[in-house]
């Protein structure tokens, strides 16, 4: 399909306050008159959030990494297919809670050195980055207390504790360092309104 539209994710550890930012700038711009899709990952579609479902709930080791993987880029495929790219085909702004650089982090990293599994499997079936990501960064502690504070059903892998959040938060600065031309860090340790403000300049630039 024709690539018309603006793709911007967020990213973070678990806590980081990035759907909330998420929703705020897609409230933003359509305000301002911007077709906008807010979506999320896994999910978005009919069948990806069936995915979402198993990945998300029930025991930490309720499958291999490698499984996960392939669940993940199912969704993934199905997302884009259905609602990613049309979106984008007819000019709208997609705003998306999570995309590929959270599947490089949780399976890539948190559960063996898995990342160029993951990079060639989103390279056959996905082929496409955002324009723009949006990383929320802010104390893996902090983090993990808002998440596990959430008390929902879907706290699989905030489960896995501190060190985990750390070992994301670290492996998201270095993807953000690594592709400085996409992303763009906003501190999520300041007040909501703060972060929305950073968030805005940083799309808006």
């Amino acid at each position: 399909m024709t690539r018309t539209g603006r793709f911007i994710s967020f990213e973070g550890i678990d806590g980081s306050g990035k759907s909330t930012q998420a929703r705020l700038l897609a409230e933003t711009l359509r305000a301002q008159g911007v077709e906008v899709v807010l979506t999320r990952e896994p999910g978005g579609s009919p069948g990806a959030e069936d995915i979402r479902r198993l990945v998300l709930e029930g025991d930490p080791d309720r499958w291999s990494a490698e499984t996960e993987i392939l669940l993940f880029t199912a969704a993934r495929r199905d997302h884009m297919e259905r609602t990613v790219l049309p979106a984008l085909a007819a000019g709208k702004t997609v705003i998306c809670d999570r995309f590929a650089d959270s599947t490089r982090m949780y399976q890539g990293l948190s559960r063996g050195d898995l990342r160029a599994l993951v990079d060639q499997l989103h390279d056959l079936m996905i082929g496409r980055e955002p324009d723009l990501t949006v990383l929320i960064d802010m104390d893996p502690d902090t983090g993990l207390a808002r998440a596990l504070g959430r008390q929902g059903t879907e706290e699989r892998f905030e489960t896995f504790g501190a060190d985990l959040q750390r070992q994301m938060r670290d492996g998201f600065l270095a993807l953000a360092a690594d592709n400085p031309a996409r992303f763009r860090v906003i501190d999520g340790d300041q007040a909501p309104d703060a972060v929305a403000a950073d968030v805005l300049a940083a799309v808006s630039a």
